[in-house]
């Protein structure tokens, strides 16, 4: 049975940080794109960041260039995300998701995480 379990939500001020953790099993991670994605109340689930099986390849949204950090470690089966700058608009439910290739659509995600609530006061 496949798990992906995220970690590291909470409550920050607005500029600070927050570092994710997806913890990955049941499945060859390496094997898998993984992905991140945010869910804000009212909205559209959205893509944040994703990286490549291998962990060479990374790609962000416009919004979160620069402020968001994406890595895996497959020795370990984990993805995190590193977030630095955090604005109250990057408040939602961060879920990670594992696919088969290289994707920005959540369709394309075959396995995804409960989700870990991020807060950001202004």
């Amino acid at each position: 049975q496949v798990q992906l379990v995220e970690s590291g939500g909470g409550l920050v001020q607005a500029g600070g940080s927050l570092r994710l953790s997806c913890a990955a099993s049941g499945l060859t991670f390496s094997s898998y794109t993984m992905g991140w994605f945010r869910q804000a109340p009212g909205k559209e689930r959205e893509f944040v960041a994703l990286i490549s099986r291998s962990g060479g390849s990374t790609y962000s949204a416009h919004s979160v260039k620069g402020r968001f950090t994406i890595s895996r470690d497959n020795a370990k089966n984990t993805m995190y995300l590193r977030m630095n700058s955090l604005k109250p608009e990057d408040a939602a439910v961060y879920y990670c998701a594992a696919g088969p290739a290289i994707s920005t659509t959540p369709d394309d995600y075959h396995y995804w995480g409960q989700g870990t609530q991020v807060t950001v006061s202004s």
